[in-house]
């Protein structure tokens, strides 16, 4: 595997998921606007329609925030790295602030100095899986500080509801979130562990059918009547994953990454032969 060859695909999945949304979040957008009832709620949905298309037009970042640079890795087990990856997957980062272009994100979280480049200390975040194969699967996902502020992280009691939790959560934070929403739960594991599986339930969310409990949650989120942008409407959540790990007898973590609408993503598969978007 090239070096070159997945600096250039970073690029290319940033460069993407910045510019245009998944078939599927384009798609639940588009079921949300038809099925709203609030005029006001309606109005919003179709704006967020004619900013997605807009932006795919014209080549151009979906929102002003253009987010943080996370990016899940799974790697084939005999894949050849004579490189250093996170380094790679930097110099991507750095082309694509350039090139896109992305907003300087970064900062120094103590004197607040902006590295100009989107990268430095713990950037980019690096969620890596390992598989069978010698390839490489690099996906661009990008989150902006508005809903990740809103994002929370409590030790709750083991006789606790942890979905009363998320209820409470979205109820206190969810209309500053830019929503309709996408809710990551994580339940269980350990203090840092809640987070993680929260951020890998917005990864692995998808077109597909939630489960009961999942669709369950949505439900009673949507009942809340939050709406689009905070604005009042059916609308509040366009989907909920929950990952769960067992959790120590006496503890019951639980995280709640929310992600505003604009769900973005993009991957590509880097191999000895080159690389290719999805």
């Amino acid at each position: 595997m090239k070096r070159a060859d997945l600096v250039e695909a970073t690029v290319a999945v940033l460069a993407r998921a910045e510019t245009s949304l998944p078939g599927w979040v384009v798609d639940r957008i588009e079921e949300a606007a038809r099925r709203e009832s609030n005029p006001l709620a309606e109005s919003q949905l179709e704006a967020i329609l004619e900013n997605v298309a807009i932006a795919a037009q014209d080549q151009i970042p979906i929102c002003q925030d253009t987010g943080f640079p996370v990016f899940h890795l799974v790697l084939g087990r005999d894949a050849s790295l004579p490189f250093d990856l996170r380094e790679a997957v930097a110099d991507g980062v750095r082309r694509a602030t350039d090139e896109v272009p992305l907003r300087p994100n970064a900062v120094d979280p103590l004197t607040r100095i902006n590295t100009d480049d989107n990268t430095g200390p713990g950037m980019p975040d690096l969620i890596l899986d390992l598989v069978d194969g010698d390839a490489l699967r690099i996906t661009a996902f990008p989150k902006g500080a508005g809903s990740e502020n809103m994002s929370l992280l409590a030790m709750l009691n083991p006789a606790d509801d942890p979905l009363e939790f998320v209820l409470e959560t979205i109820v206190e934070r969810g209309g500053m979130a830019c929503p309709p929403l996408f809710v990551g739960v994580g339940i269980g594991g350990t203090f840092d562990l809640a987070p993680r599986l929260a951020r890998r339930a917005l990864l692995e969310m998808s077109g597909s059918s939630e489960a009961k409990l999942e669709r369950d949650l949505l439900a009673r989120i949507n009942d809340l009547g939050i709406g689009p942008m905070g604005l009042g409407g059916d609308t509040t959540a366009l989907g909920v994953k929950i990952l769960t790990a067992c959790c120590h007898t006496a503890s019951l973590p639980v995280a709640v990454n929310l992600q505003c609408w604009a769900n973005r993503s993009a991957s590509a598969t880097v191999g000895d032969n080159g690389w290719n978007i999805d």
